[in-house]
């Protein structure tokens, strides 16, 4: 067998940096794009927020492997409570994964925000939320609703907001409270990931896993 020559293993190589240097370019970029063209719509204070009927919890699992609870989904519950008491919303949709019957994360959060005094009766459940695009566009087709406030940490909020307006739906969102970088830093790596793949979703025009019949907030 010949051994590569030098030559042809440095044009390799050259090829294969020029690849990489392009792709974190290309991931970075995208991430700037998404946080950029959604930024005049997201909220940190529930005094500057415009009021809407129906706010869009996004969902996450409440538990860590560790069994300690899940600080993103601690925040995002106590978001999703102080919007409704200030009458910010009427109505919260939970969208999460439901994927088998030991995993149920929209019950959970319900149930928390029972715990919190929010009537269950202004909840209402997707549990068909797989992916941030499935949330955002079955709050559209299946709820019914063309103007809402997402709830989630800042990061998932933007790329949200970028599915929203793609779609030609009207939303702000409200930032729960972040976690420390050492906590999240596995998390914010991955959603630069997210924000490529969301591109490519839309590229491809892939739809929900699922949608069905319409639910009326009411």
């Amino acid at each position: 067998m010949k051994l590569i020559s030098k030559k042809r293993l440095k044009r390799f190589l050259l090829l294969l940096l020029g690849f990489f240097v392009i792709t974190i370019i290309s991931v970075l970029s995208i991430d700037y794009y998404v946080s950029k063209q959604t930024s005049e719509k997201i909220y940190t204070q529930v005094n500057k927020i415009p009021p809407n009927k129906v706010g869009l919890l996004l969902g996450t699992s409440k538990y860590l492997s560790s069994g300690h609870i899940n600080l993103y989904y601690k925040y995002r519950i106590e978001a999703a409570t102080k919007l409704y008491r200030s009458g910010k919303i009427k109505f919260i949709l939970i969208s999460g994964d439901n994927g088998s019957k030991s995993y149920n994360e929209p019950e959970l959060m319900k149930q928390d925000l029972i715990e919190n005094n929010i009537p269950e009766a202004n909840i209402f459940l997707d549990y068909a939320g797989f992916r941030t695009l499935d949330s955002v566009l079955r709050a559209q087709k299946i709820f019914g609703q063309n103007t809402f406030t997402v709830i989630s940490q800042e990061f998932h909020n933007e790329r949200a907001l970028y599915l929203a307006q793609y779609f030609n739906i009207e939303a702000v969102a409200f930032n729960a409270k972040d976690v420390k970088l050492n906590y999240g830093l596995k998390t914010q790596l991955r959603e630069k990931l997210a924000r490529c793949k969301m591109m490519l979703d839309l590229l491809f025009k892939v739809e929900p896993k699922y949608l069905g019949d319409p639910i009326k907030i009411e």
